[in-house]
């Protein structure tokens, strides 16, 4: 079994906790702003349409479109930057890590619309599905790249060589990593 020592030291754990305490905060607060009972004399069919609610914001002049459209576009949208942040990687490809955060930003949008189902007052859109992904994505693309980017860069200057870095050959400082733990052999015991 290979395990690999890292150098994370204690900001990168303070990092990665104050994401995780984050995301929390913030996928709370989406639940009880999507998942709360509404108490409305009527309620919308479900749109399970793709574009049809947004088609019909548009109808509603621009003010009104782009508050609604907005409102979808950042309901979730900090995922795009809390979910990396959780994750703590700097050394991540960027088409991997836009992947990730996008499928589980689209994960959550779903469980949110599916949630919906069973709560008076609430109506599944499709529609918020699509723009609550596309805010995850926009957040990510937008931030994350250049935050890691910058963390990278402060990271070399204070830690060595981060592009040295393989799949455990090497640690943060550029140096080669310990190997096989030494073994002793076995000694007779005396009579």
């Amino acid at each position: 079994m290979h395990v690999r020592h890292s150098s994370d030291g204690p900001a990168v754990i303070r990092f990665r906790a104050a994401g995780v305490f984050l995301l929390l905060v913030h996928l709370l607060f989406v639940s009880w702003l999507t998942l709360r009972p509404l108490d409305v004399p009527w309620v919308t069919a479900a749109n399970l349409r793709p574009f049809a609610g947004i088609r019909a914001d548009l109808a509603l002049g621009p003010a009104e479109a782009v508050r609604r459209i907005g409102e979808g576009l950042l309901l979730l949208a900090p995922l795009g930057i809390l979910l990396p942040m959780a994750g703590g990687r700097l050394l991540v490809s960027p088409w991997a890590s836009l992947a990730r955060t996008v499928a589980a930003g689209a994960l959550i949008s779903m469980a949110i619309e599916l949630a919906q189902t069973g709560v008076p007052g609430q109506v599944v859109d499709v529609d918020s599905l699509l723009l609550n992904t596309a805010g995850v994505a926009l957040t990510h693309v937008l931030v994350v790249p250049l935050s890691r980017s910058r963390l990278r860069r402060g990271n070399r200057a204070g830690a060595g060589d981060l592009s040295r870095i393989g799949s455990g050959a090497r640690s943060y400082r550029g140096e080669a990593t310990q190997g096989a733990t030494p073994t002793i052999t076995r000694v007779g015991i005396a009579p």
